[in-house]
């Protein structure tokens, strides 16, 4: 169940209720790729940071080390120690974007394995069958993920594809989690369909209108972050959110900037997730109220304030600017570690001042200042 709390606009402060726990939306869901946060960080530490939901790599974790095996071990939240809701994508992005040799048909994707060439075919119910056994809160539909800069004509029979292949995933998990409810009694899984279109409106706006039609329990915005610019991103979400269902959570796959995040709130979107958090923490970059810090600086040599004085994460509390520096200097792996900390919980923080910001009506004001400290 999707509960609106207050709005703002077009902004959302709502909660979704699963059966692994509440989910406060808006929300940045941290990405555990093999069901582990890259620079060291557990499931323990996932729930310092304050995260409400974490998301797992359907792709990595089919290779390795296998969906079977985990559904063996209870599940991809038990395996990780990881007692929220979790999230599995489909598989479907890093197939294009990083499987060799992949030839699309009606059928599905045929591929071989980044990891050692071996051949591989997924489709809508190869998906959600190992999603299935990975045992998620939620699972994305199969869809394909065009490269940017392909032709409208292209773009136009891959999005026909995807919805096609949407109507199989929902068949397909449907009869998975009727036989989960009946062998095992799991509790069954959601799904979102997502859609796509690339920059085109008018496609993005005729598939989403397609997509509510099927009434699911979620939908995402796929296809989005992966070359075009800002201003061409928010105009996409201008003219297709509409169209989706507003009594349903919207989620903004793979986006993105503190400032993404906001813009995209500010258009009735209220799932996220990125790497971009832990990958620029693991090189030494951090996020404060004031903007961004390369703490590789030598200005910091000397400097024994914490990341950011407002800050309650585990590494401000603790160590100085200073402290970490040398640590990246030194080639030290806890470097990465308190970095990476520091910027989900910052995510997870501005995630909860947005959610307070819409309750008392004050998101765009709220907005304005953040857009402002940000940029200095």
């Amino acid at each position: 169940m999707y509960k609106i709390l207050a709005t703002e606009g077009l902004a959302k402060r709502a909660e979704f209720h699963t059966h692994h726990g509440i989910i406060q939306t808006p929300v940045f869901m941290n990405v555990a790729t093999a069901a582990a946060i890259k620079g060291g960080l557990d499931a323990i530490d996932l729930q310092a940071t304050g995260c409400e939901v974490a998301l797992a790599n359907t792709y990595h974790l089919h290779l390795r080390p296998n969906d079977e095996i985990i559904n063996k071990l209870g599940g991809v939240r038990k395996f990780m120690g990881w007692d929220k809701p979790l999230l599995t994508d489909s598989g479907g992005f890093q197939v294009f974007s990083l499987a060799k040799m992949r030839k699309i048909k009606e059928e599905g994707v045929y591929f071989s394995s980044h990891i050692d060439g071996r051949k591989i075919f997924m489709g809508p119910e190869e998906s959600m069958q190992i999603q299935s056994n990975l045992q998620s809160t939620i699972a994305m539909a199969f869809d394909e993920c065009p490269p940017s800069g392909v032709e409208k004509s292209y773009i136009q029979q891959s999005v026909g594809r995807t919805t096609r292949w949407l109507t199989r995933s929902s068949d397909e998990l449907s009869r998975l989690n009727t036989a989960a409810e009946a062998t095992f009694g799991r509790p069954s899984q959601i799904l979102f369909g997502i859609n796509q279109g690339g920059i085109y409106h008018d496609i993005r706006i005729e598939h989403a209108k397609t997509i509510a039609d099927m009434d699911l329990k979620g939908y995402a915005l796929g296809g989005l972050a992966v070359g075009e610019s800002h201003d061409q991103m928010y105009a996409v979400l201008d003219a297709t959110v509409p169209h989706l269902p507003r009594n349903k959570p919207t989620y903004l796959m793979g986006v993105g900037t503190p400032e993404n995040i906001l813009e995209a709130v500010a258009r009735g979107v209220d799932f996220f997730d990125c790497v971009l958090p832990a990958r620029n923490g693991r090189h030494g970059h951090v996020y404060t109220s004031q903007g961004k810090l390369n703490l590789h600086n030598a200005k910091y040599i000397t400097d024994d304030n914490p990341i950011d004085k407002t800050c309650t994460c585990h590494t401000c509390k603790h160590h100085s600017r200073a402290y970490i520096r040398h640590l990246i200097k030194a080639g030290e792996l806890l470097a990465l570690r308190l970095c990476v900390i520091h910027n989900l919980h910052f995510y997870n923080n501005l995630m909860q001042q947005i959610r307070n910001a819409i309750e008392t009506q004050t998101f765009t004001a709220f907005k304005k200042q953040k857009l402002y400290d940000f940029a200095q």
